[in-house]
């Protein structure tokens, strides 16, 4: 009988020895397993932020690129040279003794030529001679000013040419509006030199209307010296027009 407990007692204990066990290989097996997917979970979140992180710095990579890409200069820009072509015009209307917008003593000159209402015999024909040669000077000025212009639409052209080229291969941000500054300088010259031209156009109109009015007033003053004359007494001899 009591070997029979025994028995029965070693049995029951092996039983429960195996139970234990299993048990301690399952949980093994389990937790092995829930392991190993925690940790490529981990290594895929990881994965993820590198290429987050890649995107990231390949877009700041463009962005420094873009930047300087668009901070990039002309290595060469055109300006014409207005300066000089604007003292050429208003050295070229200064001819003879034309009257120039651009002369320093314009208004004496002017005065001395055209003296206004007056007359004197002794000196009509020359005062003639000045006021027709004034305005023919002048005239040949402002055709002499139109013809510089005519000849610095060659060079003016070639600037125009250089600059649409500029504006077809700019590349980047400051480099077109670097073109775009330059043809805005281009046509503030023209503009000038329009105006330029508009003067000297003036100036031979003017020394025409001068030389015209001068004449007419010099006649008008000797028919009023003639008919207003008193005559001469004393010497017998006749009648004799105003001197």
């Amino acid at each position: 009988m009591k070997s029979i407990i025994t028995r029965r007692a070693a049995f029951i204990a092996a039983i429960g020895i195996t139970l234990l066990v299993d048990r301690t290989v399952y949980a093994g097996v389990l937790g092995g397993f829930a392991t190993e997917w925690t940790q490529l979970a981990n290594n895929l979140q990881l994965v993820s932020s590198y290429i987050r992180l890649g995107e990231q710095l390949q877009q700041q990579i463009r962005m420094v690129l873009d930047m300087t890409k668009n901070s990039q200069i002309l290595p060469s820009q055109v300006f014409g040279s207005i300066s000089t072509d604007i003292a050429r015009l208003s050295s070229i209307v200064q001819g003879g003794q034309a009257l120039a917008y651009s002369m320093a003593n314009l208004d004496a000159e002017f005065r001395t030529r055209f003296r206004g209402w007056g007359y004197n015999s002794r000196t009509w024909y020359t005062d003639y001679r000045t006021w027709s040669q004034t305005s023919l000077d002048t005239t040949l000025g402002t055709l002499r000013a139109a013809g510089l212009q005519g000849q610095q639409l060659q060079s003016e052209q070639a600037v125009l040419d250089r600059l649409r080229v500029m504006a077809q291969t700019s590349d980047g941000r400051i480099q077109a509006l670097q073109v775009a500054n330059q043809i805005a300088e281009q046509q503030v010259q023209q503009t000038m030199k329009l105006r330029q031209l508009m003067l000297a156009d003036l100036q031979s109109k003017q020394a025409f209307q001068a030389a015209q009015m001068q004449r007419q007033a010099a006649t008008e003053a000797a028919s009023e010296q003639f008919f207003t004359f008193g005559g001469r007494s004393g010497d017998g001899r006749g009648y004799q027009a105003g001197q």
